[in-house]
């Protein structure tokens, strides 16, 4: 194997680098053909990752890419590659890949924008990857335009099209986009940004690209692929839909002990969902099996196995093969300090082995920004990580919900919230001289269904007053997020039962219990408990209200701004003089207030564990009633289009992005998340705030974890006819295609039944008639001029009235006027007066735009 030529090619600038094994020889890829894979042969693919938001603790991905055609010799220098590659890299810094043709894992195709193209046979030695400026092309492509594009060279004929995807048939000069009558507005603008894409490094940008988004309207190009296709025979065929792997057949994830017996590898299953990192022992060697759709492979660094990690890939293939999965499941092998994103989210928490011995909260960051509001949006990394849109200053609004309405909140008992109720929270603050809001849609843990409807039902109408620019953000009790503890300055305070109409709780208890947590306005929360001895903890404070007395009883545990908090929290709950007690020196009325002694937690509590995920975005939709989710690697704000609703995983909240043409699917994308929580792998808790956001309406803790935001992108919204007919670039006219297309050979082949070279001419007449002349209608009164339409007009004496013809339907028209040329029967006056032309300047126009104003003024 030579590797000369490839290891030099490894440029620390750029992020991605591809070889192709090519006569048994490693071959760099020229990066214009970055995207472009020969079924016959096997690539490696290195994405090292730059910028440092995306490489901070990121590891290098190897991709080790085989096609469906590849022989088994080339996949062997291939994986000889790879190790090599993963001995000058590291090891440890490297997470390797299996990709298979057609199945490649989303990581990988997030690398190519706009998309991949499979390409038939295998490159022939000394014959580059891309020939730019060569036109001598006859192809179709099958492009299935999802989140992720892929283009897929078939036969050309009519027989590989269906109504749901789009077909490019490429002639070199010309390249025409077919767009399936089921296929969608992002389907056809993704879609046309891949022909884009190969127009201009296939062809210099100079091909001319046409669109046929109805046959009917673009009846030339539709010849044009007859001249080449043939004569399509029969209707077209819907696609089968793909079964694409759904959250809930993701949830199911096993690990299993590899090791050494007699020689041989033993695989025992060691554990089922919900993991913990504590599972993977640095002396050891797994398999961890996600439901058959990846397989992964952890290797411990310091596992007696080092010496056999060539032989990962074929141990996972032969896990593979025992279990019965399809050939071609992805397959990932990481290295202990070195795992993937989607590799960690599936264990409960993960900390990397520095974070292990210290707590890393965001506390102490937030102490050193509590009032600098003027950071905070200056520096949405940072208002992302403290989980803070700004300083709490703004202005607050509190609705209870009482019998599906919303009744506002006294100031004074802003946070004072009930268990048994649900509260609307506003706030509002400016950002940019704009008014910005955020709407908390807080749920008790004893709220009923008909409560929690009704919390919905307001929120939606709330959002309505507000012209839909409200950032929802769904709470549930315990789990508030550090921005509505501060904007309660820390206050708040959750009482058991349920709030009357009075604005009262019900009648208390003679003896009542709470829990204070917190050491500032950020993190305070106060809850009643149970008044039982077991519900103290040495860690924290507690407030034990009787008849008599109020008791503020501190841990030993505590802290000095864990006691300050209580003294001011305390007075909300209770105005009688309260007795201060430290643990271990109680009276016995406090005991006999609480039920007698009992024991409780006493050790002092630990820092909480914080953990190192990734941000993860992913595409939501659905099929049979379940999540699909196709992640989107490396992402930036071009990856959120108007059309979708797309998933923000931060783990501490998960944040639904709506699209404007999407905001109608609100409702649907909160039970989405709802059931990526229920059925993520890692077991994750229910209670994770989900946050609502609009187009256009997104906070810094959201905009936060992008490389980069453009606040101004989305100010001038194009409409979906726009979308359409040229986001990507100005729709040439049909004219210029024919130009184009007048001296080009279209030979057919022998699968269509006529022999010899078939010209432009030979469907649309001499090469005398003029190009204004081919795009011409019927002449009034007469048959049609040249042969571009081929019925003449019925003989009918005299010019028909407005009225018959104007949005009649074809039944309905008087006997004998031909459907398609309704126009041509009004009067050379009334034609003046309706279209603003004469027949003459109207049928001198491209057929297109002839098309466009039939349609608009009722003659279509």
């Amino acid at each position: 194997m030579d590797i000369g030529k490839g290891l030099p090619a490894i440029e620390r600038h750029r992020d991605l680098h591809i070889w192709i094994i090519e006569n048994l020889r490693v071959v760099p890829v020229p990066e214009r053909a970055y995207g472009n894979f020969f079924e016959e042969h096997c690539y490696i693919v290195l994405h090292v990752p730059q910028n440092l938001k995306a490489a901070q603790g990121a590891p290098s991905d190897l991709h080790y890419w085989v096609g469906k055609e590849a022989d088994a010799q080339a996949q062997g220098e291939a994986g000889a590659f790879v190790q090599h590659l993963q001995e000058v890299l590291g090891a440890a810094a490297t997470v390797q890949h299996r990709e298979a043709q057609g199945h490649e894992s989303d990581c990988f195709r997030s690398y190519f924008r706009p998309g991949i193209v499979y390409r038939k046979g295998g490159l022939a030695s000394g014959l580059r990857h891309v020939e730019t400026n060569m036109y001598n092309i006859q192809r179709l492509l099958h492009i299935q335009a999802g989140k992720h594009v892929s283009a897929t060279e078939v036969e050309l004929s009519w027989n590989s099209f269906n109504k749901n995807d789009i077909f490019l048939l490429d002639l070199g000069k010309v390249m025409i986009q077919w767009n399936g009558p089921e296929t969608s507005i992002p389907e056809k603008a993704r879609g046309r940004a891949l022909t884009y894409s190969l127009q201009d490094r296939e062809r210099g940008g100079r091909a001319q690209i046409g669109e046929v988004n109805d046959e009917v309207e673009a009846a030339d190009l539709v010849q044009v692929m007859e001249a080449v296709l043939g004569c399509r025979v029969g209707s077209l065929q819907a696609t089968t839909p793909s079964k694409s792997i759904n959250q809930l057949q993701k949830a199911s994830v096993r690990l299993y002990h590899v090791c050494e017996k007699d020689e041989d590898l033993v695989i025992q299953e060691l554990a089922t969902c919900p993991l913990t990192q504590d599972l993977l022992q640095e002396e050891n060697y797994y398999i961890l099996d996600q439901g058959g759709f990846k397989i992964y492979v952890w290797q411990g660094c310091r596992s007696g196995l080092q010496e056999k990690k060539e032989a990962a890939f074929s141990q996972a293939l032969a896990f593979i093969q025992a279990k019965g999965y399809p050939t071609y499941t992805n397959v990932e092998v990481v290295n202990d300090g070195a795992e993937s994103a989607a590799f960690k989210q599936l264990f409960q928490t993960w900390s990397t082995k520095q974070q292990r011995n210290k707590n890393l909260g965001g506390m102490s960051k937030l102490t050193q920004v509590r009032l600098d509001v003027g950071q905070l949006h200056s520096q949405p990394e940072l208002a992302a990580q403290l989980r803070m849109v700004d300083d709490a200053s703004g202005k607050v609004e509190v609705w209870c919900i009482q019998d599906s309405h919303r009744q506002p909140v006294e100031r004074k008992h802003h946070g004072q919230l009930y268990a048994g109720n649900c509260y609307l929270v506003l706030y509002t603050y400016q950002k940019m001289g704009r008014a910005q809001h955020v709407l908390y849609l807080w749920q008790g843990h004893q709220a009923t269904t008909c409560e929690i409807n009704g919390l919905n039902c307001n929120a939606e109408e709330l959002d309505l007053l507000y012209h839909g620019a409200l950032v929802q953000e769904h709470v549930t009790m315990g789990s508030e997020p550090p921005h509505f503890l501060a904007i309660l300055q820390g206050q708040l305070v959750v009482f058991q039962g349920r709030m009357g109409h009075n604005g009262k709780g019900q009648p208390p208890s003679a003896t009542r219990l709470f829990h204070v947590q917190g050491t500032d306005s950020y993190n305070t929360r106060t809850v009643e408990v149970q008044a039982r001895a077991s519900a103290l903890n040495s860690s924290d404070i507690f407030l034990l209200v009787t008849a008599s007395t109020c008791y503020l009883w501190f841990g030993k545990g505590c802290s000095g701004d864990q006691r300050e908090m209580a003294r001011t929290v305390v007075t909300a709950i209770s105005g009688e003089n309260k007795e201060t007690v430290l643990e271990g020196q109680e009276p016995p009325h406090f005991w006999e207030a609480l039920g007698g002694r009992a024991p409780y937690p006493s050790h002092k509590r630990l820092p909480e564990d914080v953990s190192s995920f990734q941000p993860r975005l992913f595409e939501c939709s659905s099929q049979m009633g379940h999540l699909v989710l196709t992640e989107v690697v490396f992402f930036s704000q071009e990856d959120l289009d108007k059309y979708d609703i797309m998933l923000l995983d931060t783990w501490q909240e998960i944040f639904l992005w709506l699209g404007e043409a999407a905001s109608k699917r609100k409702e649907s994308s909160v039970a989405w998340g709802q059931e990526y929580l229920k059925t993520h792998p890692a077991g994750r808790s229910p209670t994770t705030p989900i946050v609502v956001i609009k187009q256009g309406h997104e906070p810094p803790t959201f905009t936060g974890w992008f490389l980069t935001w453009d606040p101004y992108k989305w100010t001038n919204n194009q409409s979906c006819e726009e979308v359409v007919d040229g986001s990507l670039g100005a729709r040439p006219a049909i004219a210029e295609i024919t130009a184009e297309l007048n001296n080009f050979h279209l030979s057919r082949g022998p699968s269509n039944g006529r022999a010899g070279p078939l010209t432009l001419r030979s469907l649309k007449g001499s090469q005398e008639v003029s190009g204004n002349e081919l795009q011409r209608g019927p002449k009034a009164g007469g048959t049609s001029t040249g042969s571009y339409h081929s019925s003449p007009r019925l003989s009918i004496s005299g010019s028909l009235p407005r009225e018959q013809l104007m949005h009649q339907a074809a039944e309905d028209l008087p006997e004998g006027v031909d459907p398609a040329h309704k126009e041509s029967y009004l009067s050379d006056s009334d034609f003046q007066d309706i279209f603003g032309k004469s027949k003459e300047e109207f049928y001198s126009m491209a057929k297109w735009r002839q098309q466009q104003e039939k349609k608009r003024l009722g003659f279509f």
